[in-house]
Order: structure tokens, then sequence, then C-alpha cells
């Protein structure tokens, strides 16, 4: 374990890094930080710093740099984010809540997230195995023609058409419409199938075949939109940090047109809980060079879905993360009120 004295030297050095995007040298820190130690102690902790891989040296500095296991340091001991201001607290909650529907409260805070963080921003549509149902409602369009329209919990509004073999009136739409909902309304998506199998045996013989192909259209929609789905936004801020990547940024982009690569990254986060991975901890080979800092969010206590960013290891960690964690709250609260 590290002495708190040699921490304090890994923080500045982290903040001073993050800052002026140089190698820390021990005069600056002793310039702008009161460590209350003499330069010869501070470049003693240095020492120890970098033999314990905490910091490196880069071939054409004498200052040091964090590497992936001083980020980490850094993160675990973090005293709490950093707290966003109460204009970027108004403005967060005036731009999400003029959504008009959940692809736009989606995207809204894809856009969101990338101007408060200056990172590439990563939001995940809400799970419908975790979503519930708020309401099925069936309206006639024709004698033989319905429109089924699904509604969740999280805002969510799917819409299909239902071609009938017969004619179907309006008592006994009103009826199954009653039916249906008494029975998913507040279920589980991955309920539905098992809560209304028996549904058309309590209809008459000569509803039931209508009856059957509503609820066929209704489980083929809860199996159609299962695919989990994200959206993303910001990544030409990436260019900004050119100088942060190795080589090249490609094999970042690269990775982040993979879907299945950002869905994993995301689904590693805690529930709730804020998770950060850092560099080399991050599985995708192409993402070594980044950090990743993703946070659940959903309403009524419940996580359904994660949103996070992407960015380089060079991070403004605290605000970083303050940022997500205020985000996420603000989103969970407009599904609560949809």
């Amino acid at each position: 374990m590290l002495s708190e004295r040699r921490l304090e030297v890994l923080r500045a050095i982290v903040q001073d890094y993050v800052g002026t995007e140089e190698p820390v040298g021990s005069k600056a820190l002793t310039e702008r930080h009161r460590l209350g130690v003499s330069p010869a102690t501070v470049r003693n902790d240095m020492a120890v710093l970098e033999d314990e891989g905490y910091i490196a040296q880069p071939h054409t500095s004498a200052g040091r740099i964090p590497t992936d296991k001083g980020y980490r340091l850094f993160v675990d001991r973090l005293a709490g984010v950093k707290p966003l201001s109460t204009p970027e607290r108004r403005a967060i909650q005036n731009f999400l809540d003029g959504a008009v529907d959940l692809d736009d409260v989606v995207g809204r805070t894809v856009r969101l997230l990338a101007q408060l963080t200056r990172q590439v921003a990563v939001v995940q549509y809400p799970s419908l195995t975790r979503s519930t149902v708020r309401h099925v409602e069936l309206l006639s369009l024709a004698p033989a023609r319905l429109m089924l329209v699904l509604i969740t919990d999280t805002g969510r509004v799917e819409q299909r058409l239902v071609d009938c073999q017969t004619p179907f009136g309006e008592t006994s739409l009103a009826d199954l419409r009653a039916r249906l909902n008494s029975r998913v309304v507040g279920r589980r998506f991955t309920d539905v199938p098992q809560l209304v199998q028996d549904l058309p045996e309590s209809f008459e013989p000569e509803d039931r075949g209508t009856v059957s192909t509503v609820l066929s259209t209704l489980l083929e929609t809860l199996v159609e939109e299962a695919e989990e789905r994200l959206m993303i936004g910001g990544t030409a801020n990436l260019t900004r940090f050119g100088h942060d990547f190795p080589l090249t940024i490609r094999p970042v982009l690269e990775a982040l047109e993979e879907q299945v690569v950002l869905l994993k990254l995301l689904g590693e986060a805690n529930e709730s809980g804020m998770a950060v991975r850092i560099g080399h901890e991050n599985a995708y080979e192409g993402l070594n060079s980044t950090s990743v800092v993703s946070v659940g969010y959903g309403s009524g206590g419940e996580t359904v879905a994660k949103l996070g960013v992407v960015g380089p290891t060079r991070m403004d960690y605290p605000g970083t993360m303050g940022a997500v964690r205020a985000v996420a709250r603000y989103v969970g609260q407009i599904l609560a009120e949809s």
C-alpha cells in the first residue's frame, strides 16, 4: 500500500498531466502543489511510484506520466466525483425535458453527454427484457384490419398492423382489449407469452382465430424488439486527442463501429453502479488506449439500460464520472414521469 504522501504525489501527477497534456516533473509538482515536502523528497516518491508501476517516463521527456495502474489507483481512491454546477444541472434538465419520445430522449442524451465530457457518448436503449407493459391498445381500421399499439414503462411505443381472417366487431375488440390488459399490464415482457397462452380459449369459437392472430402479432413484436440497440455520438471529439493514442486512432474508431463490443463494455457496469474500465482493463484490444466510464439508468430503482463515455486514458475522471452520473439520474427521472 502506498503511503498517503505518495498517493498525494500520484494525484498531483494525474491532475497535472490531464490538465497540461505534458509529462510532469518534480520541480513542477512542488511549484504547483502544496505537498509540504522538499523537491528531493518528491523525486524520491516519484522514483518509488515508477518502480511500483504507477507512473512511467516517456522516452522523450524527463517528466513522468500515469500508467493504467496509476489511473486505476487514482480512481479507486477518489474521495468523490466532481459535482456539476447549478447552471450545468439546470442546462441538463432543460435540454432533456424537451424530449418528445424515447428516440428523442436517447438522441438528446447522447449529444448532451458528448458536449459535457468532450468524449464519445454511448447510450443503450432500455432493454425490453427488463421492461414492463404499460398498456396495449387495439384500434379498428377496417372490419378485418386492426392496429396493435404496445406501450412500455420506459416510454417505448411499438405499432403493428393485424390483418384478421374475418371481421371483428367493436364489442369483441373492447372485450379483447380489456382482457389482454388485465393480464399483461405491469408485467415483464418476458412473462407475457405464458400469461396470454390460454386467452383464445376464453372467447367464443368464431373469435378465437382473430384473438390468436392478435396475440401472435404481439409476441412477434416482443421478439423483433428484443435486439439491444444503442446510439453513439461525439466520435469527432477523439480527433482532439490524437497524441493520446500510441500509433493511430483507427483501432479505436473500428471498435466504436462494433455494436457488440460497445454493448459488452456497457454491460460490464454493475447494475446501476458506476464502472470505470481503464486502458488494458478493456478486453477489446482496439480500446486498450481508452477508458470507459459507464453507469446504469432506469426508473423506480430498477436499471433498464446503461450509458457512458469512451475517451483516452488521460481523462478528467472526477468530472467525467460526475457528468455521467448526473445525466443518468435525469434520464431515469424522465422515464419515470413519461
